[in-house]
């Protein structure tokens, strides 16, 4: 007899096909069957060693978040509720271009210090890995969820070339190829850049097309962080799309968003961009989340320069008073790079974490009005808080756009992503209320997406971005990866002022078959496993 059915679900599949009634059966961590209309039909009910009564319950593949920073709080946290109870089922890591492997002893010191404010410092993590290989091995020791790896391409371009700013030589772009072509063929889906964030900024296309040449070669795609979210955001997006043409390699983009006061209301001008590609051929997708302010590290606005040779580099850039004077006129007159070429406003940024713990006042509040209660410019706060928290401030930045984000949301190539940074004291909401968000304000409240369309981008289309032929839907034959939701009462409960609370609605969540949520609770299960790039 198979281990479980659940009866009487309203199956919403993934594919964005209408919902229909159905008893599921599930047994050996796959879905063995699936009956519609049983009951109605007067057929034999299947039967299993355990019944689940989904009466009122909607039945969806599990979520998958394309965009995460749980590359160390998987290792760190067995419980990872903070997606988990979302119904995220597998996270897609190694964003941005800067994770932990591939590395060598130096490179790993260096870009533990780089990105202390996205997953803390790792000193509770023994990294007992080197390769992107290693790293895998060591998720498929027993994670909350599953995850997917992505090749950062700024952590290459750390251990091959450095932290400088030039460009690399025929001999080290050679290497940076070998690594790429070595890290698909441990399992990596693809590849990802930071190319805001140091080092891989530094990169030229020319060097960004011969790694997505090697990355199409085994079949994955390339996910980056183009060169401006702000003024020349449009110009950034046509980058990444003529770059990737060029090399013949899928393109997904990371949290497409239209931000800053530029590019208020310009979002039909991005999709109709990608809709030009997309009929000339282009294989494209995006990710975005349902909220309107960004989050990164407070020393991601700085100037590319100021931030040329490393953490410790910049550091001493910020200790010496002419250097911070010319970072101060870059960020407050020019408008920095690192802040999508549009002038710092600190009314905007507001303090979500910190490193040091005798910091902590600076949380919750905005650089702006951190230097109004100090009676002092906002720069000196900035600068004062860069040094004492040694690079780790994580920022919240209210420079996104609500119409942008709807309309971006119903494109026919969309997906959803949390970009969840999971430190700091009050990190983003997204981090833990993305995908209920996304089914309680967008679906229920807003209607701005049917039901059906709504889990479609959350599972379905990210499975096939993955190619994941087993995943992302519920048919007979795929993975048990299911989440249980009530339609009429999911919603977020993280907001901003408190963003760690879990969400409501969820009250069962599967891992190939076994409860990671049961009843609306974390269970001590461990199914996740790394999901490697298939062949």
């Amino acid at each position: 007899m198979e281990e479980l059915v659940i009866r009487d679900a309203e199956v919403v599949d993934g594919s964005g096909d209408p919902s229909y009634r159905a008893d599921v059966v599930v047994d050996g961590g796959r879905i063995v069957s699936i009956v519609q209309e049983a009951a109605a039909a007067g057929c034999q009910r299947p039967r299993a060693r355990r019944e689940l009564d989904a009466e009122g319950l909607v039945l969806s593949p599990g979520f998958i978040d394309m965009h995460a920073h749980s590359d160390l709080a998987l290792l760190r946290d067995p419980d990872h509720s903070a997606k988990a109870a979302q119904g995220v089922t597998l996270e897609v890591i190694g964003q941005d271009g800067l994770s932990y492997a591939p590395v060598d002893d130096r490179t790993l010191a260096e870009v533990r210090r780089a990105i202390t404010g996205w997953n803390g410092s790792g000193d509770d993590i023994d990294f007992d890995w080197r390769t992107v290989g290693e790293y895998l091995d060591r998720l498929d020791r027993g994670i909350a969820v599953n995850a997917a790896y992505l090749i950062p391409q700024g952590t290459v371009r750390a251990l091959v070339v450095g932290w400088e700013d030039r460009k690399a030589t025929p001999d080290e772009l050679e290497r940076m190829r070998r690594l790429v072509a070595e890290g698909m063929e441990q399992g990596a889906v693809g590849m990802s850049s930071g190319l805001t964030y140091t080092p891989g900024m530094y990169a030229e296309d020319a060097e960004l097309t011969e790694l997505c040449r090697v990355v199409a070669s085994y079949g994955g795609y390339y996910c980056p962080h183009h060169r401006s979210y702000g003024a020349g955001a449009l110009e950034a997006y046509e980058e990444m799309v003529a770059l990737t043409r060029e090399a013949g390699c899928a393109l997904h983009l990371a949290h497409a968003t239209m931000n800053f006061g530029v590019n208020k209301g310009r979002a039909p001008q991005l999709l109709s961009l990608l809709d030009g590609a997309l009929a000339s051929g282009a294989d494209i997708s995006l990710d975005t989340y349902p909220y309107t302010p960004g989050c990164t590290t407070l020393v991601a606005l700085l100037p590319s320069w100021a931030s040329e040779g490393g953490p410790e580099a910049v550091l001493a850039r910020l200790a010496d008073d002419e250097s911070a004077e010319r970072i101060r006129h870059h960020m407050e007159v020019i408008g920095a790079d690192g802040c999508h070429g549009v002038p710092v406003e600190w009314e905007t940024i507001e303090i979500s974490g910190v490193s040091e713990p005798g910091l902590g006042d600076y949380v919750g509040r905005t650089v702006q009005q951190s230097a109004d209660a100090r009676g002092e410019a906002p720069w000196v706060t900035a600068r004062r808080l860069l040094l004492a928290d040694r690079l780790g401030s994580t920022i919240l930045q209210h420079v996104g756009h609500e119409e942008n984000v709807r309309t971006i949301m119903r494109h026919r190539v969309h997906t959803g992503g949390s970009d969840g940074i999971l430190q700091g004291e009050k990190p983003h909401s997204r981090a833990y209320g993305t995908f209920p968000h996304y089914l309680g304000r967008y679906v229920r409240e807003s209607g701005v997406l049917s039901l059906e369309e709504c889990v479609a981008h959350l599972t379905g289309r990210p499975a096939a971005r993955l190619r994941l032929p087993d995943r992302g839907l519920v048919r007979e034959g795929h993975r048990a990866d299911l989440v249980l939701f009530d339609p009429e009462t999911v919603a977020a409960g993280s907001t901003f002022e408190e963003p760690r609370t879990l969400p409501t609605g969820i009250p069962h969540v599967l891992i190939d078959g076994r409860f990671v949520i049961e009843d609306g609770r974390r269970t001590d299960v461990l199914a996740g496993r790394a999901i490697r790039r298939t062949a």
